[in-house]
């Protein structure tokens, strides 16, 4: 018996012993590291636009923070909706992300995709900018009052380019000239025309980012009349405001950040620390003072709820313009 004892003990020693020695045996496995390769960020517009140069940019702001390449993939098509159903499709890990814009509300409410807006998990807002209404720069009118008298004069004669029907210009176009009270003809001329227009005289008026008039105002070969926002833009800082002219025309652009619904909140977290150290780098704040766009990141709770409050404001502008053509299932 006593044998038998002795026997026991030493085993209960060896197995105490070999807990603290081997402790791997007796651990938890973690989660997988985030992220554990290279990440897709996908842009939903070609190459060398606006989109491309700030989502480029921040895609390699965000590699510095990650320690992982963030590779920018360029999917145009259909307003966007190529690259949102890619990244919608997408395993939900982090390692896919999009590059989104006012496009994915614009896309989803005017049936491009059987989905809406919240079959995405949006990480964050990096940036936004207004829409000018702008004109060539030696065309008559000086001033949106202008425009709006010619306009009232000879309504349905008058042009203004957008980049394609149902996009954030055209619902920019639409809301300022209802406010004005001008009829007029939506030239959808495609983003890479839709400035050539307004210098070829095809269209007397256009709807652009601003990042996109920048330059061309610059060179007096465009001329702003108007932004349909809230407060004016210091890099254009004499151009007003519709709702300094008395027009109640507000409708921004702005760019943040999607991954595939269901990604797990730490992974959006890690996304979302990086987009905005991303942002708030010299090299990023750098293209904002050139450009004119304002970084004011948002996580996940705000944009959220800025994102209901711009998607209520398409919605409108679209049913009233008989556009709205939501395909969500």
């Amino acid at each position: 018996m006593k044998n038998l004892r002795a026997i026991i003990t030493k085993i209960t020693a060896i197995a105490v012993v070999s807990a603290f020695a081997f402790p791997a045996f007796f651990t938890v496995p973690t989660k997988a590291e985030f992220p554990s390769g290279p990440i897709e960020f996908i842009i939903p517009f070609g190459a060398g636009g606006g989109a491309d140069i700030e989502g480029r940019l921040l895609a390699k702001g965000m590699a510095k923070v990650l320690k992982v390449p963030v590779v920018p993939i360029n999917k145009p098509g259909a307003g966007g909706a190529v690259t949102y159903t890619y990244v919608k499709n997408s395993k939900p890990n982090g390692h896919t992300i999009a590059w989104n814009s006012t496009s994915i509300l614009t896309t989803t409410n005017i049936g491009n995709v059987p989905f809406d807006y919240n079959a995405l998990d949006h990480i964050g807002r990096v940036e936004f900018q207004p829409m000018p209404f702008a004109v060539k720069g030696n065309a008559p009118w000086k001033t949106l009052k202008d425009f709006a008298n010619a306009c009232k004069k000879s309504p349905g004669t008058l042009k203004v380019a957008n980049s394609t029907t149902g996009s954030a210009t055209h619902l920019a176009a639409i809301a300022l000239m209802s406010a004005i009270g001008c009829d007029v003809i939506h030239l959808p001329a495609g983003v890479k025309r839709r400035n050539a227009t307004v210098l070829s005289g095809e269209a007397h008026a256009m709807i652009a980012p601003l990042t996109a008039t920048v330059n061309l105002t610059r060179a007096k070969k465009i001329r702003l009349l108007a932004l349909p926002t809230e407060k004016r833009n210091p890099v254009m800082p004499n151009v007003p405001t519709a709702k300094e002219l008395g027009y109640n025309a507000v409708l921004d652009l702005f760019r943040g950040l999607s991954v595939a619904k269901g990604t797990p909140k730490r992974i959006k977290e890690k996304l979302a620390n990086a987009m905005i150290k991303a942002a708030n780098s010299k090299a990023f704040t750098g293209l904002a003072k050139r450009k004119g766009f304002s970084i004011a990141p948002m996580r996940a709770g705000d944009f959220d709820s800025y994102l209901r409050q711009e998607n209520a404001k398409v919605v409108n502008i679209m049913k009233a313009a008989g556009l709205y053509q939501s395909k969500k299932k």
